[in-house]
């Protein structure tokens, strides 16, 4: 379910811009990242520390987390995809 506050970011996101959308999530545990094309409802890449070989021989979570940038913008680049708008979900 999508709280208020995520929504009302969301909302504001898609007026201002027609860019796909890359959204970051982060547990206490991993941090996700997707690029999302909201026109077409689809996932066009994704990263996370679920992915064992990009966490071998990481121990911090900001090292993780720029692993993780790091990695979505790679794959993003491989598909054609330069410009994106962050979606903080709520944080």
């Amino acid at each position: 379910m999508i709280d208020k506050k995520t929504k009302r970011i969301r909302t504001k996101l898609k007026k201002v811009s027609s860019r796909n959308r890359l959204s970051v999530f982060r547990s206490n545990n991993h941090i996700y990242a997707q690029a999302i094309d909201d026109s077409k409802g689809i996932t066009l890449a994704s990263a996370s520390t679920l992915e064992k070989e990009l966490v071998k021989g990481q121990k911090g979570r900001k090292e993780l987390a720029a692993t993780i940038g790091k990695e979505i913008a790679r794959r993003l680049i491989e598909k054609g995809i330069k410009d994106v708008a962050f979606d903080k979900g709520g944080y």
